[in-house]
Order: structure tokens, then sequence, then C-alpha cells
């Protein structure tokens, strides 16, 4: 192998340039650099040590985040992309569910040795519990997949044929941002939101005209679900859980639907539009992975669940029957 070669696996293996990043987010330095500042004044405000400041600044000026001006640092063109709140930000500030999260890399030889994710060894609990202990994680959390999804909704209400259902239950829907884009653009469903109480407690369905067609339960989806509806929704769920527990909830999905109900699984397939970072992000966070088709097959016919369609709205629609 040449020096370049060696260079090159280095430089990618490298912790600092990630660490950097997450660093700058958090302590919001893109945002406070659109206009120049001083490091000295700029460390004194922000209660941080200057010269580790300095160091940290000039780094990300080698990469274009920043620019060295004789007011001092500023955000350049290039890293107003890692101002606001955004999905990037909201992924790579470390006092969020998704940048805590992402710390539990540090673990993957854990993960890879005993196929047991890596946040629990980190943290001394599961994800789901510590968002639980910690609500402002909860919070950006619910944040995070309102961002994650907001941008795909009109392709993925539009991309699919949901008019044949005239009830939808939105399992473990988030604020709602799912549903609300669906019954916008179908008149005629009528839609039930089931998650947790704080997260329900955002649903913002009244800020969307839809109050009289949506309503909010507060749950979990391993409890009983509201009874009858035409199809029960799962969007970004089953991936977050080991089969154990995905068995559960699809258990209770079948227990709650109408005779000729379906299960519409919408998720980062394995294979389609899941890439191989998200399985090594959902084996270290949830002791997981993103299925494959073959496998959400296998994982549904334990229920009685026969898989009738795949649609790519965007994501990927896994329409399931029961049978």
């Amino acid at each position: 192998m040449g020096s370049d070669d060696a260079n090159t696996i280095l430089r990618m293996a490298s912790l600092a340039t990630p660490m950097a990043l997450r660093v700058a987010v958090t302590l919001g330095l893109p945002d406070r650099l659109r206009r120049p500042a001083d490091v000295d004044r700029l460390a004194e405000d922000l209660g941080v040590a200057p010269v580790p400041l300095g160091l940290l600044l000039g780094h990300l000026a080698s990469l274009g985040f920043f620019e060295r001006t004789a007011a001092g640092y500023r955000t350049t063109e290039y890293g107003e992309n890692l101002c606001g709140d955004s999905l990037t930000t909201v992924l790579l500030d470390l006092n969020t569910a998704g940048g805590r999260a992402e710390l539990a890399f540090t673990e993957l030889l854990h993960s890879v040795t005993t196929g047991r994710a890596g946040y629990d060894r980190r943290y001394g609990r599961d994800f789901w519990s510590d968002l639980a202990a910690h609500p402002p994680l909860r919070e950006s959390f619910d944040r995070q997949m309102a961002h994650r999804l907001r941008d795909g909704v009109r392709q993925l209400a539009a991309g699919y044929d949901w008019g044949r259902f005239a009830t939808i239950v939105d399992v473990g829907g988030g604020p709602g941002t799912v549903l609300a884009g669906i019954l916008a653009a179908h008149p005629a469903i009528r839609g039930r939101l089931v998650d947790l109480d704080v997260t329900a407690a955002a649903a913002t369905f009244a800020e969307h005209g839809l109050e009289e067609r949506a309503s909010v339960l507060e749950g979990s989806f391993f409890d009983p679900l509201p009874a009858g509806a035409d199809a029960y929704l799962l969007v970004d769920i089953l991936h977050d859980w080991d089969d154990e527990h995905a068995h559960r909830i699809l258990a209770r999905c079948v227990e709650a639907a109408a005779p000729d109900g379906r299960i519409v699984v919408v998720e980062p397939v394995g294979g389609r539009h899941a890439g191989t970072d998200m399985d090594l992000a959902m084996l270290v966070i949830f002791g997981g992975r993103e299925r494959r088709v073959e496998e959400f097959e296998a994982l549904a016919a334990d229920h009685g669940l026969v898989l009738e369609s795949v649609t790519d709205a965007g994501r990927t629609v896994l329409e399931f029957r029961i049978v």
C-alpha cells in the first residue's frame, strides 16, 4: 500500500472532523459567527477556553466552514449549512437525541461482537428509556423525525393509493406530520394518531384545518390500539426495534385491524432506500438493522400477513394484508 493510500485511509478514519463539526454546532458557532468575532471575546461569551476554541475554529476553517478575517472568524457560505434549525443541526448537536445517539458508534466493536446495541453500554439504559428520562431529548427526537419526514410527505401522500382507506391509524406517528399530509391530500380519509403523551400532545392537526378528521390518542404501540380501522400505518417504527419487539408491534396492529385491513410499513428498506451506514447506525443504537423486503415478509408471515405490494413513493411503502 502506497503512502497516498495510507494517508487517505487515515483521513477517512480520523474522528477529528466529525467531532469538530458536532462540537461547533453544539456550541452554536455557525450562527454566532455569521458576524465576525474575536476568539477571546467569543470564548468569554461561551464560557470556554480560548486556545482550544481557536484550535477548533482553525481546523474547521481549513475545511471551509469558517474563514479568518481582520475582525475574527466568521461563517462562510458553506458553513451556513450548519446554521439554524434543520435536520443537519439536530443530528449534529451533542445535546439532542440524534447527536447523543451517534456517539454510540464508539461501542461498535461491542455491537459487532455481541449483536447488541452499543447505546445501552455507553449510557446505561436503552435509547427509549433515555428519552423517557430526559424530556429535552424526547423533544429533540420529535423535531428530528419531523425534519426527516417533512420534505418527503407530499411525495409519500401522492405516490401511494391511500384513498382506498376510509380510516387510518398512524401508530407511533410522532406529532402527526405524515398523517396530516395524507389527510390533506385525501379529503375523504379520517385518521387517528397514537403516540406517547408528550409527543401526542404536540400534534398540530388544528393548524392544518384537519381537527374534524383527525384525533389523537395517548398510548404505546405495545398496548391495544384503536380497533376497526382500514389501515394501520407504521412509519420508521419497526427498524427501531429488534425482531422480538417488532413482532409485538405487528401483533397489536393485526389484533386491532378490520378483517380486510392492511398494515402499511414505510421505512428505508435495506437494499432500496437504506444505505449501509444506516445498517450500522441501527445496530449500535437499537441492536437492529434496516430489514430487507424478504425479512419483512418473514417477520409479517408469523402474524398471518402477506405482502401485497412494494411501492416507491420517495420512501419504500410495504403493504401487507391479513389472510
